[in-house]
């Protein structure tokens, strides 16, 4: 269902036979396309916003999110169980559930609204009021959409288990981290009293807390608890992870070399910093190879002057800087 992100629009649909010809998916999604066609846009924005911050989160690194044009969309990362993969299902989950419930609170769907269970006053101080996003109707439509592929296969299976794990956790870091706004009211802005609402945190904050539960990954295998299939740690003297908490099954490639079997691209051509000691720099993004040094002239607006009224005019100046690409 990522390659949704390829399309322009489906705003389109309006048909129930159009959703057949939608690429990447399940049969089970086809019924669910048909059965609330006004949802599907906010679908294929969430797919867009998960690959968007994807690749802003991983921009540094050696993978970097990168997208095909064919099926899988993030080609065969995604099929492996690695922490990569691990990161692709929660901010997809995430990317589905904020797009949606986005829609809902800014009335462009039918089938829901603003959250009205949100209402009185509160312990302090304050009263409920506005629009607060409702993100229980998010959340459930992404674990109804994403979850139902992996609970298609039958959700025993190791694959099966760590991608429901991750999906959730992606919803985990939205509901965790909605916060209140607020508008005062009063003379002057005295304040004398205020409404607030509950809102959604930026996407990028659920992107950023989702990359450090990327770093802090728990390698998991399957157990039994009674009849229950779960995923505990591999390393038995790890603790326990938590809902929040990013899972996988395999060790990660190191992406160093084209890998077409693998759907590795390799490093060769990306960009780097010399000066770096992590993992953006050049003896590590290039896994020594080496890297080429080019002069690139740069424009850029300086001595800028404000004019009366109401303008800022800048001049142009131009600058050489070096561009370092692995070898």
């Amino acid at each position: 269902w990522w390659y949704l992100a390829k399309l322009s629009s489906v705003g389109s649909i309006s048909e129930e036979e159009t959703c057949e010809k939608l690429k990447g998916l399940i049969q089970r999604q086809v019924q669910m396309c048909k059965r609330n066609l006004e949802v599907m846009d906010s679908v294929r924005r969430g797919a867009q916003l998960a690959i968007e911050e994807c690749q802003y989160q991983f921009r540094n690194r050696r993978w970097n999110c990168s997208t095909l044009d064919t099926l899988p969309v993030f080609g065969k990362v995604v099929t492996q169980g690695t922490r990569e993969a691990a990161f692709v299902y929660a901010i997809s989950s995430a990317g589905v559930a904020f797009a949606v419930t986005r829609a809902c609170s800014s009335g462009e769907l039918d089938k829901c609204g603003c959250d009205r269970t949100v209402q009185g006053g509160s312990p302090q101080g304050f009263q409920w009021s506005g629009c607060s996003d409702n993100i229980a109707y998010g959340v459930a439509f992404s674990q109804s959409f994403v979850d139902v592929r992996e609970r298609s296969k039958g959700a025993s299976s190791n694959r099966a288990l760590m991608n429901l794990h991750n999906n959730e956790a992606g919803r985990k870091a939205i509901l965790n981290n909605m916060r209140v706004e607020c508008k005062c009211h009063g003379v002057s802005g005295s304040c004398e009293f205020k409404t607030c609402w509950k809102a959604m945190p930026p996407f990028r904050k659920v992107g950023n807390v989702l990359k450090e539960k990327f770093d802090g990954a728990t390698e998991v295998e399957q157990s039994e608890i009674g009849s229950t299939k779960v995923l505990v740690p591999k390393n038995s003297q790890f603790k326990p992870h938590t809902d929040e908490d990013l899972v996988y099954l395999d060790s990660s490639p190191d992406f160093c070399d084209h890998d077409l079997k693998n759907g590795v691209l390799g490093t060769s051509g990306r960009q780097c910093n010399k000066t770096s000691k992590a993992i953006d720099g050049c003896e590590l993004m290039c896994c020594g190879r080496g890297f080429h040094t080019d002069e690139v002239e740069v424009v850029e607006r300086c001595s800028c002057k404000f004019h009366w009224c109401c303008s800022v005019k800048c001049k142009p100046c131009h600058r050489v800087v070096e561009i370092h690409t692995c070898r």
